[in-house]
């Protein structure tokens, strides 16, 4: 089955590349390939989506929503992937979201806040990469500022806190993840958000 939903997905990128990707079809493609494929066929999967992502991109320069789903699958792909590939995609990721700022920065409810805000607190500091917990936190709160109730903003917000080791507020933010309205068609994206956002609530329960 995994590998039938490989191939449909590889043919899927391939052929997008001789027409317009749209947003929704990204995001449909990395919500499979982030929490229904594994190890080399993940990989594999993800490599082909940032292609299309990018050719995406390069039809619609000024596009700050496939700027932000380029940076979303990219920074998804890096946190799977070997140190150098990894840095190369974090940077990568954190110029396509500042670009998409640059055009738009309420676009998709100020979703290039939260992930640029996530890229900040998850890669590491100077001289290694350009993690900064005092630009991750500005960033994630303007996120919460612009969409105080969506699951990403809040999911992402609270794992911040869980790093600053701010476990009362982390589980507020959390639970608030956890009852964000559901997006219509991207249920399994909303569906592998809340078992992300489980899995921290369950860690602040053992801690």
């Amino acid at each position: 089955m995994k590998q039938l939903m490989t191939l449909f997905i590889l043919l899927s990128v391939c052929s997008s590349g001789f027409a317009a990707t749209s947003v929704s079809e990204l995001q449909k493609d990395w919500a499979v390939t982030n929490y229904e494929l594994q190890d080399d066929e993940q990989a594999q999967a993800f490599e082909q989506l940032i292609e299309t992502a990018a050719n995406a991109v390069a039809m619609q320069p000024s596009n700050a929503e496939l700027l932000i789903w380029k940076a979303i699958i990219e920074s998804t792909y890096a946190g799977k992937a070997s140190s150098l590939t990894a840095l190369r995609l974090v940077k990568a990721a954190r110029a396509d979201l500042e670009a998409a700022m640059e055009i738009d920065p309420m676009a998709l409810d100020g979703s290039a806040y939260t992930s640029l805000g996530a890229l900040y607190y998850q890669v590491p500091s100077w001289p290694i990469a350009f993690g900064s917990s005092k630009k991750a936190r500005k960033l994630l709160e303007k996120a919460i500022e612009v969409n105080p109730d969506g699951i990403d903003s809040n999911y992402f917000y609270g794992a911040f806190l869980v790093e600053e080791k701010d476990y009362d507020s982390a589980r507020q933010a959390l639970m608030k993840a956890m009852q964000a309205p559901a997006r219509p068609g991207r249920e399994l994206a909303d569906s592998g958000r809340r078992a992300e956002i489980t899995e921290l609530l369950n860690q602040l329960d053992e801690s």
